[in-house]
């Protein structure tokens, strides 16, 4: 499997299910479960910022039934304001222009319903990461501001774990969060050749 930032938990989880999994790469990787739970580097983990999290979110689901329609939220903001954050830059970058844009994108568009990760919030992913025997390389660049997620899940998998000879981290050096979606602006930043390797080695 490969499996690129949300996507890269999830193929994690399933790897740590299916033991028919030989071999997993990650790419950018997004706990989606930490982050909807936690907020970003987990400055919202504590019960009352969660209670808080999630009366707003069931009072959203009232009103979603009574107006027979979901809020959205999420969407890439365009234009981007002077005060942004970097890595809204860089998805804006990516989901609002040729690289990434399509007009069924929910990133590029009108982004998620407002509910609709809200069972992250109680039914954590990655619980048994650190029980995956089969091989996993994970890639991540270390200007991404989504880099400890990958870090985290590492070490939890490599420390904790009889099964580390077959775990690789793979740091790309400058490069952010969307670049490993497409190999950046200049479509060279994703590791072909490690990732042909790896997958040639565990892959018979």
């Amino acid at each position: 499997m490969i499996g690129i930032c949300g996507m890269g938990g999830m193929a994690l989880n399933a790897a740590a299910l299916d033991t028919r999994v030989k071999a997993t790469a990650t790419m950018t990787m997004y706990n989606m479960s930490r982050v909807n739970a936690n907020g970003y580097f987990d400055a919202d983990d504590n019960e009352a910022a969660r209670h808080k999290m999630k009366v707003a979110l069931n009072q959203q689901r009232t009103a979603d039934y009574q107006s027979g329609r979901y809020q959205r939220v999420g969407g890439v903001v365009d234009p981007v304001p002077d005060d942004a954050p970097q890595f809204i830059r860089d998805y804006n970058a990516y989901y609002k222009t040729d690289r990434g844009y399509h007009a069924r994108s929910v990133n590029s568009n009108d982004g998620w319903n407002t509910i609709g990760t809200m069972s992250f919030i109680n039914q954590p992913i990655n619980q048994y990461s650190n029980e995956i025997r089969s091989a996993v390389l994970m890639v991540h660049g270390d200007k991404a501001h989504s880099y400890y997620f990958s870090k985290d899940e590492f070490k939890k998998m490599t420390t904790d774990s009889k099964y580390t000879a077959n775990k690789e981290f793979m740091t790309i050096p400058g490069a952010v969060h969307t670049d490993l979606y497409d190999g950046g602006v200049n479509h060279d930043l994703i590791p072909f050749t490690k990732l042909t390797s790896f997958f040639n080695q565990y892959l018979n």
